[in-house]
């Protein structure tokens, strides 16, 4: 997600400009130089990917005044200020209106050097982050498969971009199948060692003995890491923590406290107790527990998340269709409902494999999705959840689906939806911004 970072360096002196410039390159920075704060106004904006220096005293608008400009512009762009002397107090109502920091003529080139590096580090997670937040709401890149817009989605897609950013350790708790190792992949991709190793191991697959050795060391072959070494300055993801053996527990426990704060390798435990009655919490370590759970992620099931399912369904029955070269099967209002009433103990993996299986019937020109739903449920009858919806829930869920569909289908083009669904241009309008569907998501 990383990209290049340039600094912007507004004085009115042309020597200066040019000396900062110069020393700047040198250390390796994309330097761009304006002799006024008005020029610099004209292309350093919002999302500017890099930082700006610039002189207190310029004529025109002065360096304050910029300042002020660019913190209504941006509040996160990081501004060093360069003043002259005796003009502490000014530089000290910089900081206070949103300035990075200051240096004070003559500085030492070393020290704008340090700055600047601090500073481009400093903006490139800003705007690493804000890219995350617009991949998040457009459904693209690794959080394409997050997909939902059910509340408990919006928050866990919240609460992956707060934890990311964090420092410590995780623990994700769900159900089987929920997505619980594609979280723990987005938490590494969206923090400060997205560019660091990732390392997953399920601590399920190995005796006492073994997993000791595959952790801590020492390894038989010389030339392998343990996981611990092998992840060093990354993400170490375990899956099963729960079959971790106590005495193993307490040595992952003295190793996190021997890590300090902030901690240089993040430990992501994942546990999926919750769908026998129990919790990490039952099984591990009080101290390793609440150690890990000081921040803790529990992924919703998929009979939890409402509408969600019938998203879900279209867009896996839309992959296989592409891959199988047929058409998507068309889901009846009957059939919607009974998406949407089915428990899914499978939850999203169970999802995938009904998609799959209703593509493939359709493309024999034979079979339903109830059929499918019976045979997941090996009884004479579609499982049903026991918590009933009102109608309006159902019928509402059904209808955005049909849109949507239909939208895919014409690639946003209105008249040919207007035409399939028999609705005037007003109605569609109203429908699409009930549901919180944009034509352009479909050009």
């Amino acid at each position: 997600m990383g990209q290049a970072m340039k600094i912007a360096i507004v004085d009115d002196e042309q020597d200066m400009r040019q000396s900062i410039s110069q020393w700047l390159a040198l250390s390796g920075f994309d330097t761009v130089t304006y002799a006024s704060a008005e020029d610099a106004l004209k292309n350093v904006g919002q999302d500017w990917p890099g930082v700006v220096v610039s002189d207190i005293r310029m004529p025109g608008m002065d360096g304050m005044a910029f300042l002020k400009r660019l913190m209504s512009v941006d509040s996160a762009l990081p501004v060093i200020m360069i003043t002259g002397h005796g003009d502490v107090p000014m530089a000290v109502e910089a900081m206070r209106v949103g300035a990075y920091d200051f240096l004070e003529k003559p500085f030492n080139p070393d020290r704008m050097t340090e700055l600047a590096k601090k500073a481009t580090s400093n903006r490139r997670l800003t705007l690493d982050n804000r890219a995350l937040r617009r991949e998040l709401s457009d459904g693209t890149g690794l959080m394409k498969k997050l997909v939902g817009s059910s509340p408990v989605m919006e928050r866990l897609r919240e609460d992956i971009l707060d934890l990311g950013q964090a420092d410590g350790h995780v623990l994700i708790e769900g159900e089987t199948g929920t997505g619980k190792t594609l979280v723990a992949h987005a938490l590494h991709a969206v923090g400060a060692k997205s560019g660091k190793k990732f390392v997953i191991f399920s601590c399920a697959s190995m005796d006492e003995a073994d997993l000791s050795a595959r952790l801590f060391g020492p390894m038989e072959n010389g030339e392998a890491q343990p996981l611990l070494e092998e992840a060093r300055g990354g993400t170490l993801v375990l899956e099963d923590i729960d079959a971790l053996p106590k005495a193993l527990q307490a040595r992952l426990l003295t190793w996190i406290n021997d890590q300090g704060t902030p901690a240089e390798t993040r430990i992501v435990g994942i546990s999926n107790l919750q769908e026998q009655g129990k919790s990490s919490e039952d099984v591990l370590r009080p101290d390793l527990y609440y150690r890990l759970a000081a921040m803790k992620i529990v992924l919703p099931p998929l009979r939890s998340r409402g509408e969600d399912v019938l998203t879900l369904f279209t867009r896996f029955s839309e992959q296989f269709s592409e891959e199988y070269g047929c058409d998507a099967p068309e889901v009846s209002a009957q059939e919607a409902a009974q998406l949407l009433q089915a428990p899914w103990p499978g939850n999203i993996r169970q999802l995938v494999n009904v998609a799959e299986r209703a593509v493939l019937q359709n493309r024999r020109g034979s079979g339903t999705i109830a059929s499918l739903l019976m045979a997941e449920s090996d009884d004479s009858e579609p499982a049903m959840t026991t918590e009933g919806k009102p109608l309006k829930e159902y019928v509402e869920a059904f209808e955005r689906m049909l849109i949507d569909n239909t939208m895919r289908r014409h690639k946003g083009l209105i008249v040919g939806v207007m035409e399939e669904l028999c609705l005037p241009r007003r109605t569609l309008n109203e429908k699409m911004a009930k549901y919180g569907l944009t034509r352009s998501d479909y050009l």
